[in-house]
């Protein structure tokens, strides 16, 4: 397993790249860093959140402006784990493309300048440009879930006779 880059390092580090950032520390334990970024000189302006907790990783959200636009015809962001909270899919864990010796300033927020750079292409397309794997975000998980526990319940209800229904 890599050696965690220490808290201390990674908001030193943020603050010399963003000066002016919001930080948060709390001891080596948690992080949280805000700011406004422009990700390209034709882009909007975007407020980014990271939010580092041990043993739970790293997560990086779009503050603002929220909600972000959708392209026409589209309900729900793509390549996110949740479009309510606009919590942004980065990278694919399971090939550890990212892991916590890894300083946010070369990897997590670079990356999500990126993510917004193919989200503006993809308000303006339609289509997403960025690659990655396509997956449920956490939402539609939650609510294939539900359904699917609704459905059990009425596949219950069909199996007994109408007059054994509770």
């Amino acid at each position: 397993m890599a050696k965690r880059a220490s808290l201390i390092i990674q908001e030193g580090t943020l603050k010399s790249y963003f000066p002016g950032c919001k930080i948060i520390r709390y001891g080596e334990d948690e992080i949280v860093w805000e700011h406004n970024i422009t990700p390209s000189p034709l882009s909007g302006s975007y407020t980014l959140k990271l939010h580092y907790i041990r043993n739970k990783g790293a997560k990086v959200y779009v503050l603002s402006p929220k909600p972000l636009p959708l392209a026409p015809g589209k309900t729900r962001l793509p390549h996110v784990y949740s479009t309510p909270e606009q919590r942004l899919c980065l990278y694919y864990p399971v090939d550890n493309e990212w892991d916590v010796s890894m300083l946010y300033v070369q990897t997590l927020i670079p990356w999500a300048c990126e993510w917004l750079i193919h989200y503006e292409l993809w308000v303006a397309t339609g289509n997403w440009l960025g690659g990655g794997i396509e997956h449920e975000n956490i939402a539609e998980k939650k609510l294939k879930e539900k359904q699917s526990g609704n459905d059990e319940i009425l596949g219950e209800a069909k199996k007994k006779p109408k007059h054994d229904r509770r």
